[in-house]
């Protein structure tokens, strides 16, 4: 579904229903091109801290659940704290591009936005929306790319005693479950924490804008209008990162895909809660030539 709305941006989402979309479960493939899966890759970690056989059979029949409530894209684990994420794809696939729309998380929930994503595959350059412990929002990750993971800062939350989001907050990084070891130094431009929070409004609705530019893309990140981040993926300097092989892989065009995460053995709820969703609205592209 695409209707005209602001001056060269086509509407997305109807705010109804989900013409134009489609589900599919969140399936780790390989994690780099070329490389072992995920299953193959965790087989000498202690049982406690990798996805269980019955886990990986299950997840290809557990795409999340996608609803539309009060005109915004709803997504949530199948069945709530079941762990199974999923994915919700654009029928349309684009290649240069400016996206805009609005996102609403719960506290905690592991959310994201994929550009250039394949159908059948995990594969996709991800805009985090990490609102959980130890996340971070507007920055980036490779899924089945190296996995790469470029940011310049890390959040943590102030809760009321019923557990409900107060307000964000840098993180103690002698807390952290995700150091950042130099993770800012993948980014061509990285906002400060106070730069990120000042734009951000915790508990409610943020605009992302997102520019997605060349076969070997930049992508940059605004939130509320404040740059946050940019990257350059064609010089990205990153173990088993190939640029090369990456843009043969994923072509100039992909779908822009939503994610709702899983609950890995590493982090648990921490990443998604039980009840927690993610709420989407005003969803928006321009395509640039």
């Amino acid at each position: 579904m695409t209707t005209q709305t602001e001056t060269g941006y086509e509407s997305l989402f109807n705010g109804e229903d989900l013409d134009g979309w489609f589900a599919t479960p969140r399936v780790y493939g390989p994690m780099w091109i070329g490389g072992p899966t995920l299953r193959e890759l965790q087989a000498d970690r202690p049982a406690g801290a990798r996805f269980t056989d019955e886990y990986f059979d299950a997840a290809p029949n557990r795409p999340a659940a996608w609803t539309v409530e009060d005109g915004a894209i709803v997504g949530r684990q199948d069945e709530p704290g079941s762990g199974f994420g999923g994915f919700l794809l654009t029928e349309r696939t684009f290649g240069d591009f400016e996206l805009v729309l609005e996102a609403n998380p719960d506290w905690p929930a592991d959310s994201g936005i994929l550009v250039r994503k394949t159908r059948d595959s995990w594969r996709g350059f991800q805009i985090l929306v990490d609102h959980r412990k130890s996340g971070s929002i507007g920055g980036y990750y490779g899924n089945g790319l190296g996995g790469f993971h470029a940011v310049s800062f890390n959040l943590d939350a102030d809760l009321d005693e019923d557990g409900q989001l107060v307000r964000l907050r840098e993180e103690d990084p002698a807390t952290t479950l995700e150091p950042l070891d130099g993770k800012h130094e993948l980014l061509t431009y990285g906002a400060t924490a106070d730069e990120f929070l000042a734009a951000w409004n915790p508990g409610g609705w943020n605009e992302l804008r997102i520019r997605v530019v060349g076969l070997k893309p930049v992508i940059t990140t605004w939130i509320n209008g404040v740059k946050i981040s940019e990257i350059d993926l064609a010089h990205l300097d990153f173990p088993n990162y190939d640029a090369d092989a990456v843009a043969e892989t994923l072509g100039s065009r992909g779908h822009i895909a939503l994610e709702v995460h899983d609950t890995d053995p590493k982090m648990g709820e921490a990443r998604w809660g039980r009840d927690s969703a993610c709420r989407w609205r005003n969803i928006r592209v321009k395509e640039l030539s």
